[in-house]
């Protein structure tokens, strides 16, 4: 078991590719922290299946964007876990909007969802790795960053700055044996774009498209993830830091 007496702490981790990385890690041995903000029951649905399959998992609740709040998380997890090696920085919000349209407060509330909570988590969970001389810390940015999507100006932006944090951060504690790296997800197909997207057609249409345009032609699933968090959160890459991995079925290639 690759992250057998790891603990893990997954932001975001109640639905979509969070949800997912909280069962792989707890499948492979790692206690895992389940963050929510408004989704307590699935955050419970998650930490009852992990522990019905013999794993330890708890829900842990904060804004990500809080500092009080996120230090209060981490205190928590910390305390009951004795420290934290593994962050997945994985909450985020996509909102659509014309670029001219969005007020600064909806810019602000983006990047602190998407790229200042990174900061904070980070900050927070760094005194436990510098404490074992060990710890992972993976941040989620997004596919939209090498495209340029248009209708995401705030969220683009943040994604791109998520990439930015993730070099810059990597340089600072890597002497502690610290690595960071980001992972781009393409098109991935949630809960939540069944929500956004309810009309069938409208969903042919989106599959048709990737079809067309990844290099493996069908929607891609949280599931199709999990192999590139866990390489991530393993010792398989304690000497892979500072880099970007494209996770979108062939979509975009750099």
């Amino acid at each position: 078991m690759r992250l057998k007496h790891k603990v893990a702490l997954i932001t975001g981790g109640s639905t979509g590719i969070g949800r997912e990385v909280c069962f792989a890690f707890a499948a492979e041995g790692a206690k895992v922290a389940v963050n929510y903000i408004g989704a307590e029951e699935k955050a419970r649905n998650v930490v009852e299946a992990i522990e019905a399959s013999g794993g330890q998992a708890m829900a842990v609740y904060a804004d990500v964007s809080d500092e009080a709040q996120v230090n209060a998380m981490v205190e928590t997890v910390g305390r009951a876990w004795g420290g934290i090696d593994i962050l997945v920085n994985n909450a985020g919000i996509y909102p659509r909007k014309e670029w001219h349209e969005i007020t600064g407060d909806e810019w602000d509330r983006v990047q602190a969802v998407n790229l200042k909570s990174c900061f904070l988590t980070s900050k927070a969970v760094f005194p436990h790795m510098r404490a074992k001389g060990y710890g992972k810390i993976i941040n989620v940015s997004s596919v939209t960053f090498w495209r340029g999507q248009k209708g995401f100006v705030h969220y683009v932006a943040s994604k791109g700055g998520v990439i930015g944090f993730t070099r810059a951060l990597s340089r600072e504690v890597g002497k502690h044996g610290i690595t960071v790296n980001a992972i781009s997800p393409g098109a991935v197909l949630t809960e939540q774009e069944l929500i956004d997207m309810p009309d069938a057609e409208e969903q042919e249409q989106a599959r048709r498209y990737f079809a067309e345009e990844q290099a493996i032609p069908r929607r891609q699933l949280p599931a199709d993830m999990v192999g590139a968090f866990l390489f991530l959160a393993s010792p398989d890459s304690d000497f892979t830091t500072g880099q970007t991995v494209n996770v979108d079925g062939g979509w975009m290639m750099h």
